[in-house]
């Protein structure tokens, strides 16, 4: 009902006249109670007593209790319809000691009639013990009308507010990884499942140092992903630490694989556990556009702020440049040399050299001619402008323990070929990531290429990391790996970080595209971004107004965001949130999720204790790795003369 002025006035009304009543049933019952001692002083009228008469066969006056229960009742129904302002200082405990104080004197005074004879002092006690009692009951009813009764939660990070359901259930198939939870939905803990049963869409970890993304997620991803028989490529990047679960979980699960993959690594530190392979292997460079991608990729790897200049003539130029002699060397005797170590050598020879030497080959006459022209027309700003950017960088590559691992062929790259299937390690050092991680870009340029056909074994390739490494292309790997079976996890710590290393445009793609995504703890525009990308749920909001005339209440729903930035920014470590993707055949309605994944920290420890180390694969010499350095140079040399003589 409309709250008019008449309504008002009309409660009001109401209120006063039966508080009013109770007043008059009050002195009435005084009157009728006391009446002896009334009509002693004088103070009884006949008309009063004739109306008390024919009240009496009401029953109201029988006892003390009925005729104070109707003047109690009454007060009741007066202090119902009131409405006294709110206020917050009223106190309950207080207020419940008026009211009960009240209603103890006013119905319980009447024993002192039991304990003393009827005279003048006593009715004048009792008539102040009912009216003190009366007046109790009235002030107590009267504040409370003033009670604040809504109460707001007390949860003042509105962590129940921003909870919501997520998926129980365990959701498996050949390809999934599973990651048991636990999550809290209106102040319970709950158990809950994160399952990543549609990997091949790609999956993006991220969180900062010490958010947990290798003990919580990725070792999972290694365990289960080998445990269900994929072949598999990582990129390590504080080696040994996943490289050593990857080969003591292929020694545990080697069994269940149809032809058991060979375990390899590639490690720049200890020649003796690493094995060697040709990234430009030329059994796999069918035509100049591989050679053109390598070249992309171990330049841009070097020059990581190139990436952001793509196009630019003095960055596409080396590129060209550095194109032209990887196609010489595949050309050459059938790729006879063709290896990274032998493009270094090559490209530092001296100008005159050099184009003579690439002018044999006439399919790389239209890569070369601008440099030689300039060469000709005695440009050499220009000439040293375009190619001294190469070699420099190139140069930073020229080491006796790198020529020894590039220029080996110990197995190929093609690590889901269902005849020879591989599980392959790559480890970085992070003192030295800039001149590992370009060479490490190159192989997994290479490997890209390789495994991304159809009719191969399902593969999973898993990037720690990933920003400290560059290779040309990710987007499309994302978006059309998923038909091959090939399972893309990229572990980064920030989007910026990414920003930094790749470009905007590249760190956007790479954002919007991936399917799956699971992070710890990340602040600033990361966690807005994913915040965005977790959607909305409806949250209840409460609010108190209060002035000098009303206080009034609101309860109200809202959308707002399921899971805000400053929740992402305050993650421990463990606790992850995420979306997963699902597939046709298996749907989940709830697919984000706020929760701490759940790892048994004991089994974890005792199964690491039990862990082999890689073990060495050969005794290597720093005297053969000398002679294979300068049997480089002597290649290069027996070109020129098979060549130029």
């Amino acid at each position: 009902m409309a709250h008019t002025g008449e309504n008002e006035q009309a409660l009001r009304s109401i209120i006063d006249f039966l508080r009013w009543l109770s007043i008059i049933l009050l002195l009435i019952h005084f009157y009728y109670f006391c009446h002896a001692v009334w009509s002693a002083w004088g103070l009884t009228w006949q008309w009063v007593d004739n109306i008390l008469l024919a009240l009496k066969p009401t029953g109201l006056y029988k006892g003390f209790f009925p005729s104070k229960g109707m003047i109690a009742l009454m007060l009741a129904i007066s202090l119902f319809g009131a409405r006294g302002k709110k206020s917050e200082k009223v106190n309950r405990v207080y207020l419940a000691a008026i009211i009960l104080t009240g209603v103890i004197v006013f119905f319980l005074g009447h024993f002192i009639f039991s304990l003393f004879q009827i005279s003048r002092v006593v009715v004048v006690v009792y008539v102040c013990l009912t009216t003190i009692g009366y007046l109790l009951m009235l002030a107590g009813g009267t504040w409370l009308s003033r009670l604040m009764w809504v109460r707001f939660r007390n949860d003042i990070f509105n962590k129940e507010n921003e909870s919501f359901p997520q998926e129980e259930r365990l959701i498996e198939n050949e390809f999934s990884i599973n990651l048991p939870a636990a999550y809290n939905l209106k102040g319970k803990t709950r158990k809950s499942w994160i399952n990543v049963i549609n990997p091949f869409r790609s999956l993006l970890v991220i969180g900062t140092p010490g958010a947990g993304k290798s003990y919580f997620v990725i070792r999972h991803i290694l365990t289960q992903h080998i445990h269900k028989g994929f072949t598999m490529f990582v990129y390590d990047f504080k080696f040994d630490d996943l490289s050593k679960i990857t080969y003591n979980t292929l020694l545990r699960y080697g069994h269940r694989y149809k032809v058991t993959p060979k375990f390899f690594v590639i490690n720049f530190e200890d020649l003796s556990r690493s094995h060697r392979c040709n990234p430009l292997d030329p059994a796999t460079m069918e035509d100049i556009t591989d050679a053109t991608e390598s070249s992309r990729t171990i330049m841009l790897g070097l020059n990581r702020d190139w990436i952001k200049k793509q196009g630019d003539f003095f960055v596409e130029s080396p590129i060209n440049f550095v194109t032209a002699i990887i196609w010489f060397l595949r050309k050459y005797e059938n790729g006879k040399c063709c290896t990274l170590p032998h493009v270094i050598e090559l490209m530092q020879l001296e100008y005159p050299i050099l184009f003579k030497l690439l002018r044999t080959e006439r399919e790389i006459e239209v890569l070369i001619n601008p440099f030689e022209s300039a060469f000709r027309n005695e440009a050499m700003e220009q000439l040293e402008g375009q190619i001294a950017s190469a070699k420099i960088g190139m140069a930073r590559l020229s080491s006796p323990q790198l020529y020894y691992v590039l220029s080996g062929n110990d197995f190929t790259l093609d690590i889901n070929n269902p005849n020879d299937p591989k599980i392959v390690c790559m480890g970085n050092n992070p003192q030295k990531q800039q001149i590992y991680g370009a060479v490490l870009s190159l192989y997994i340029s290479r490997v890209i290429k390789l495994v991304n056909k159809k009719n191969q074994l399902k593969s999973s390739l898993v990037f720690d990391e990933f920003p400290t490494i560059y290779f040309n292309g990710i987007d499309s790997l994302i978006a059309t790996a998923r038909s091959n079976k090939v399972a893309t996890t990229l572990a980064v710590q920030d989007y910026s970080q990414l920003k930094k290393d790749y470009g905007r445009d590249q760190a956007e793609v790479i954002m919007n595209i991936v399917g799956n995504v699971i992070s710890g703890q990340v602040v600033g525009e990361t966690s807005k971004l994913l915040s965005e990308r977790f959607g909305k749920i409806v949250q209840q909001r409460e609010s108190i107004s209060i002035n000098a005339a009303d206080t009034s209440f609101s309860r109200s729903t809202q959308l707002e965001a399921a899971i805000p930035p400053s929740k992402i920014a305050s993650l421990s470590s463990g606790e992850f949130v995420g979306t997963v993707a699902d597939d046709p055949q298996q749907k989940i309605e709830l697919k984000t999720f706020h929760a701490e994944i759940i790892n048994d920290h004991e089994a974890i420890r005792q199964e690491e204790s039990r862990y082999q180390p890689i073990p060495a694969i050969r005794t290597i010499t720093s005297e053969e790795i000398q002679k294979n350095y300068f049997r480089i140079r002597e290649d290069i040399q027996e070109i020129i003369d098979d060549k130029l003589t």
